[in-house]
C-alpha cells in the first residue's frame, strides 16, 4: 500500500479548515483555486479568527480574484454549522446568506442575492461561520430554501451542479456580554 508523503500529511493536519473541522463538518476536502477575501469593515476574515457579532451587522465585503476564464460566475454560501449550540447542533447548518451569479474579478454586490444576509447571533458557545465559494457552470436559476435551518452545503452544491468549493474561509463568534446597567 503506497504511503502518503510526509509533507502531504503535514499540510492536511495544519490546514486551518481541517483543524477547525470545516472540512468534514461542512465541506469535503478541496484545492483552493480562486482568491476570496472577506471583510467586515476593515477587519479581514481569516480562518479561525474571532469577530464580535456586533461587527457583523452589515453584510461583509467579499472580493473574488484569481485565475479563471472570462465570464466565470460564482456562488457564495455562508452557514453556521454550530446552530443553535456547538455541543448540540440540531439546526446545523443555519444558512445566513446565498449569493449567485457573482462575476469573477468583482465583488458579491454584483451577484444575485438568493437568501438575504442575516448577521451572526450565536445564542451559546463559540460558533463557526463559514463562507464557501463555488464556481458555476453558467447562470443559476434557483429558488431560495424554504427554511434556513438544516441546510446542507454539500447537498446544495450537488443539487446545483457546483462541485467542490474553489475557496473557503471561516471565523468564530460568540454571544457578546451586554453592558450591565444599574
Amino acid at each position: 500500500m503506497p504511503q502518503t508523503p510526509v509533507h502531504s500529511r503535514m499540510a492536511r493536519s495544519t490546514d486551518p479548515l481541517v483543524v477547525g473541522r470545516v472540512i468534514g463538518d461542512v465541506l469535503d476536502a478541496f484545492v483552493p483555486s480562486v482568491d476570496m477575501t472577506v471583510y467586515y469593515g476593515v477587519r479581514q476574515v481569516t480562518n479561525g479568527c474571532e469577530i464580535k457579532p456586533s461587527a457583523t451587522l452589515l453584510p461583509p465585503s467579499v472580493q473574488i480574484a484569481g485565475r479563471y476564464e472570462d465570464g466565470s460566475l460564482f456562488t457564495l454560501v455562508m452557514t453556521d454549522p454550530d446552530a443553535p449550540s456547538p455541543s448540540e447542533p440540531t439546526m446545523k447548518e443555519w444558512v445566513h446568506w446565498i449569493v449567485t451569479d457573482i462575476p469573477g474579478a468583482t465583488d458579491v454586490t454584483k451577484g444575485r442575492e438568493i437568501v438575504p444576509y442575516t448577521p451572526p447571533k450565536p445564542p451559546i458557545g463559540i460558533h463557526r461561520y463559514v463562507f464557501a465559494l463555488f464556481k458555476q457552470r453558467g447562470p443559476m436559476l434557483m429558488t431560495p430554501p424554504l427554511v434556513r435551518q438544516n441546510f446542507i452545503t454539500r447537498l446544495f452544491a450537488q443539487e446545483h451542479g457546483l462541485g467542490l468549493p474553489v475557496a473557503a474561509v471561516y471565523f468564530n463568534a460568540q454571544k457578546e456580554v451586554g453592558s450591565k446597567r444599574r
